[in-house]
């Protein structure tokens, strides 16, 4: 089955507000083995909007619409939905009195305008809407089906796991099972190249590869009959995969490194600090954007100037001196100095040229070092990160300091 995804506002074209509604349906179709070949957003116009409808359907054999289900004179998705599948649109008595008992609940008026969410093609199936008033709806004629729901995720997310995910599925032929694997130091041109003889005989499963920031990925994917068919084939590939790149994958169920690594420090109980100069309390939000790290993360110091690295850290000046500030004996002194000042198990620190200024030809923009305490032994680790800018660099130190967590806790380094 092919889909278009059809989201109905001005608002989206005027990017006021953010169109999630496509990634999250995108997600869903795939899961489902349904092909979605087309996103296309149109704006409150009824013209504008059934020729798009008529044109997503010379293609696709399937529509699911999001937007435009609401009370006012712009709703107009139900009507131009009735008009391209040539149906009247009727009053549902059964809505209308779920809708008035919504308004009462709630001691509120109900305007008059609030029946058009009562009114639907005279053949369509209702969707209740356990969060808002506009339900949604699915109408059919012959091989074409449009799917209806509204704009406001927090009413169309639920609506399509409780109703209209297994609506689809008492109709699908097929379901799609996939796996994303997550690799470090593998750019994507290098991960392809790795795996090309996979890729260029693939059939089903198939292998694709992606480029994120600071990491690739890689989609294992099959289409069968059966779940359970489609998972087995997936095994199957990856064995294949493992053999090839086993060493760089950090991830096959798509986790964040960081999720990783702190679900690794809490499992071990080991309580760990940070010292930060570059990346300028980067990743101590990284750290304590989850939950329960509490429980193992002491504290999280932003040494920025060499008089903090004295002071805080006890950084030795001559070391300052003789060095400078973003060296690998600068970062292991902030490392050691953690330790002696938290007390904490690991102690992590970071310092490098975050730019756009500051670099010369010995110490290049995009230079760092993290420095690493840990059961009594000091290491430093140097990398050099491309200088795309300031901001894309300090992200990149970031994950850098996960993947040498990641390497000291699974004893990869």
């Amino acid at each position: 089955m092919k889909c278009t995804i059809l989201s109905v506002g001005t608002e989206i074209l005027f990017g006021s507000i953010l169109n999630t509604n496509t990634v999250y349906l995108s997600r869903q179709m795939n899961e489902m083995g349904i092909d979605v070949m087309y996103h296309i957003t149109v704006g409150d116009n009824p013209r504008r909007l059934k020729e798009m409808i008529r044109h997503a359907f010379t293609d696709c054999d399937m529509i699911i619409t999001s937007g435009g289900l609401g009370p006012t004179q712009d709703d107009l998705t139900k009507e131009m939905i009735a008009e391209a599948f040539d149906e009247k649109i009727i009053p549902f008595p059964d809505q209308v009195q779920i809708l008035e008992s919504h308004f009462k609940k709630y001691n509120r008026p109900m305007t008059e305008n609030n029946l058009k969410q009562a009114n639907f093609p005279e053949s369509a199936v209702v969707f209740p809407n356990s969060n808002g008033t506009a339900p949604g709806f699915a109408l059919e004629k012959g091989e074409k089906l449009i799917i209806s729901m509204p704009g406001p995720p927090k009413e169309m997310v639920p609506m399509f796991e409780q109703h209209v995910r297994p609506f689809l599925e008492r109709r699908s032929d097929s379901v799609l099972f996939y796996k994303t694997l997550r690799v470090y130091e593998l750019g994507e041109s290098m991960l392809e190249t790795q795996l090309l003889d996979l890729i260029n005989g693939q059939t089903d499963p198939t292998l694709a590869t992606y480029a994120k920031d600071h990491e690739s990925t890689l989609r294992i994917a099959s289409k069968r009959k059966t779940r359970a068919e489609a998972e087995q084939a997936v095994e199957a590939m990856l064995i294949k995969v493992r053999d090839r790149i086993g060493p760089y994958i950090y991830s096959e169920e798509d986790e964040d490194l960081s999720q990783i690594v702190l679900r690794k420090l809490l499992q071990d109980g080991i309580r760990f600090s940070v010292a930060e100069s570059c990346t300028g309390g980067s990743f101590s939000k990284a750290v304590t954007d989850m939950p329960g790290v509490s429980a193992i993360f002491d504290r999280g110091l932003v040494t920025y100037s060499n008089q903090a690295k004295i002071q805080e850290l006890g950084v030795k000046p001559e070391s300052l001196e003789t060095y400078g500030a973003v060296s690998a004996q600068v970062a292991e002194e902030m490392a050691q100095g953690l330790h002696r000042v938290s007390g904490s198990d690991l102690c992590l620190s970071i310092t490098g040229i975050a730019g756009p200024d500051g670099g010369s030809a010995e110490k290049p923009v995009g230079l760092i070092y993290i420095g690493l305490w840990y059961r009594g032994e000091t290491l430093s680790y140097r990398y050099q990160l491309r200088n795309s800018n300031r901001r894309y660099i300090r992200s990149n130190a970031v994950m850098h300091m996960f993947l040498v967590l990641y390497k000291t806790l699974l004893g990869k380094i």
